[in-house]
């Protein structure tokens, strides 16, 4: 157990999915995972193991934000030995040809700064994902239909922007979409030799001021767990 995570080791599988909203994390346990149990309610933060076609899979609720992500993603590598960690979540999209229910998967992930940037001081360091899981992720998308993008993200610090001047040049240097969390993941990822990848769904955009039907929701998430359990364990290639 960790001051976080209330489950025992043997409780954590070695792949982790890690959406912001613990409900999330429940909802796509019951949907996609079968023997599953709950293995963490500390602070609300509900985590849940089960299997997916045969594999362990753990799903862990990570908060909002780069500093709670980080708590979790910090526990679960370090305490619990996860190897590869997938943020499934919803962004913001900044580009008109990126539409609403569309799949991005991040191959770079810009910020302001994160919880790492004491560690890196003046160093402008360039978190990515592990090629394996995109290029896995990628070919399940296609697979699928789910029309999806790949290129980087800004991982933002705040929810309420007001800097229209820093989205207008993140736009004009092709960033696809916004969210809160996957530049850390992949900071940590990287500083600990573990494989992380982000695939997030958009949700609403920032340029057409669109925004996904409540109703609609479950079954654009779904496309987007299915696409990350099927990057997590697609042979080696």
């Amino acid at each position: 157990m960790t001051i976080h995570i209330g489950a025992e080791k043997a409780d954590i599988a070695p792949t982790v999915l890690m959406p912001g909203d613990p409900y999330r994390a429940k909802w796509a346990a019951e949907t996609f995972l079968t023997d599953t149990r709950c293995i963490n309610q500390v602070r609300g933060m509900l985590g849940f193991t089960g299997t997916w076609n045969g594999h362990p899979v753990t799903i862990q609720g990570s908060g909002m934000g780069m500093p709670s992500l980080s708590i979790y993603a910090n526990e679960l590598i370090k305490d619990f030995d996860a190897q590869t960690l997938i943020r499934i979540g919803s962004c913001g999209g900044m580009q008109k040809h990126v539409g609403i229910r569309d799949v991005i998967l991040a191959m770079t992930a810009s910020t302001l700064s994160t919880p790492s940037r004491g560690i890196f001081k003046e160093l402008n360091f360039a978190p990515c994902a592990d090629y394996g899981l995109l290029a896995a992720a990628h070919a399940a998308s296609k697979s699928k239909g789910v029309p999806t993008h790949v290129g980087g993200i800004y991982s933002s610090d705040v929810f309420y922007d007001e800097r229209p001047d820093l989205n207008e040049q993140m736009v004009r240097h092709g960033i696809l979409g916004v969210e809160m969390e996957a530049a850390e993941l992949y900071n940590l990822a990287a500083r600990h030799g573990r494989r992380a990848l982000a695939v997030l769904t958009v949700s609403d955009h920032l340029i057409t001021h669109e925004a996904l039907p409540a109703e609609d929701r479950e079954k654009s998430f779904g496309d987007m767990v299915e696409i990350a359990l099927q990057a997590a364990f697609a042979p080696a290639g």
